[in-house]
C-alpha cells in the first residue's frame, strides 16, 4: 500500500474510509499495474480483523479509485523507533500479526513484505496488516510449490529468498515475523550493517545477539524463528503451541470471500476495452471469479422497498431491472381490475399480465 500511496493523486477521508485516487498513466510508467491488481485481488479475497479492509474499487479510463478502511493510529514502526516495548504489549501485537499470517497462509496467500512499516495501528491500538503488493497465491508458485523471485526489505528478508534457488514463501514470512518480534522487544533490528551486503552477510549466518532484558521465553521463541535452515524454523503450529506466545492469546474470528469484492472486469489498463469509459466510474464486485455478482442496494432503494408511496428508485436508477412477476389463481380479468386499482393508487409506471 505504501507504493500505491506514493503514486496517489488524491486522498480523501470520509466516514472512517480512506479514498485513494491513482492515475493509470503513473501505474504504467512505474510498471505497477500487475502489483496493484494483485493487491486488490488479495485484499478482496481475505477478511480479517487485523487486515486493512478494502471497501470498494472503481475505475474509469484514466483513474483507479480505491476505498479502504481508514487506520488512524499510524505505523507500528513509529513505536519501534522510540525504543523497546514492554513485553506484554509486544506480545499482543505479535499475536495479532501471527493470527493474520496463519489466516493468510491457510488461504494460500504469502505476504512476502512483512515489516513494521506495513503494520498499522487503529484507534484501539490493534494491529492492521497492509501492503499486499508483493503477495503471491498458489497458482503463482512453481510446480514444487516454491517461489523464485527475490523480494522484500533487506533487513527482514529470509536468507534463502536471496539465493535464487527457490524458497518456501510461508517460511520466509515466518522469518520476517521473527525479525519483527526482535525489533518490538529490543527497539532495534537484529541484522545491522553499514550497507546491504553487510546486512545480508549477518542474516545468512543468523549473526545476532539478544539483550539481557528479554525474558527466557521470548529469547527461546526468537531463536526458533531466526533459523537459517527453513526446515528447522518454527511453523505456525509450533508458534501457537509456544508457552510465551500462548499467554492471553485469543484467536480472532476471520473469513475469506468465496467471491471477492472486486470484479475481474475492472479496467486497470486504461484501454478502451471493457465497460469503462471516460466519464463513468465502474464499481466492481468479484475479481478472479466467474460467479454472478451479488445484488447490492443503495439507501434510496432500501427506503423505496419499505415504503411504496415514497419510491425513489427512478431518480437513482443505476442498472436495468427485470420486471416483477407473480402468479395468481384468479382469472386474468379479475387480476387486471385489481392491478388497475393499484396502478392508480401507488402510481406504478407500468404492468404486464400474462395468462398461463
Amino acid at each position: 500500500m505504501d507504493r500505491i500511496n506514493n503514486l496517489t493523486k488524491k486522498r480523501t477521508i470520509l466516514f472512517n474510509k480512506y479514498e485513494i485516487v491513482i492515475k493509470k498513466e503513473k501505474l504504467k510508467k512505474e510498471r505497477l499495474m500487475k502489483q496493484i491488481k494483485r493487491e486488490v485481488f488479495v485484499m478482496s479475497l481475505v477478511r480479517h480483523p487485523h487486515i486493512v479492509e478494502l471497501k470498494e474499487v472503481m475505475a474509469n479510463k484514466a483513474k483507479v479509485f480505491m476505498v479502504v478502511e481508514y487506520v488512524k493510529g499510524g505505523e507500528l514502526f513509529a513505536k519501534v523507533a522510540k525504543g523497546n516495548m514492554k513485553e506484554e504489549i509486544a506480545r499482543k501485537y505479535f499475536q495479532q500479526l501471527i493470527s493474520v499470517v496463519d489466516f493468510c497462509h491457510s488461504r494460500g496467500v504469502t505476504h512476502r513484505d512483512l515489516k513494521p512499516e506495513n503494520l498499522l495501528l487503529d484507534e484501539n491500538e490493534d494491529l492492521k496488516v497492509s501492503d499486499f503488493g508483493l503477495s503471491v497465491l498458489p497458482d503463482q508458485r512453481r510446480s514444487d510449490g516454491m517461489l523464485v523471485t527475490p523480494c522484500g526489505t533487506p533487513a527482514y528478508v529470509a536468507p534463502k529468498v536471496l539465493k535464487k534457488i527457490g524458497y518456501d514463501g510461508s517460511k520466509a514470512d515466518i522469518w520476517s515475523c521473527g525479525v519483527i518480534l526482535y525489533a518490538l522487544l529490543c527497539g532495534y533490528l537484529p541484522f545491522q550493517g553499514e550497507n546491504v551486503m553487510r546486512i545480508y552477510s549477518k542474516s545468512f549466518k543468523a549473526d545476532y545477539a539478544l539483550p539481557e532484558w528479554i525474558s527466557p521465553g521470548a529469547k527461546k521463541l526468537i531463536k526458533n524463528f531466526l533459523v537459517v535452515d527453513p526446515e528447522k524454523r518454527f511453523s505456525i503450529v509450533d508458534i501457537m503451541k509456544d508457552p510465551w506466545f500462548q499467554v492471553g492469546f485469543m484467536r480472532p474470528i476471520a473469513f475469506s470471500m468465496k467471491e471477492s469484492a472486486v470484479d475481474d472486469n475492472i479496467d486497470f489498463s486504461g484501454d478502451d476495452e471493457g465497460n469503462c469509459d471516460g466519464s463513468n466510474a465502474e464499481a466492481v464486485a468479484g475479481i478472479g471469479t466467474k460467479h454472478a455478482r451479488r445484488p447490492s442496494y443503495n439507501a434510496f432503494e432500501i427506503i423505496s422497498s419499505l415504503s411504496h408511496g415514497f419510491d425513489l428508485r427512478n431518480l437513482f436508477e443505476t442498472r436495468k431491472r427485470s420486471p416483477s412477476m407473480f402468479i395468481s389463481k384468479l382469472s386474468a380479468s379479475t387480476v387486471k381490475v385489481q392491478i388497475s386499482f393499484c396502478f392508480f393508487y401507488f402510481s406504478f409506471s407500468q404492468f404486464i399480465v400474462y395468462r398461463v
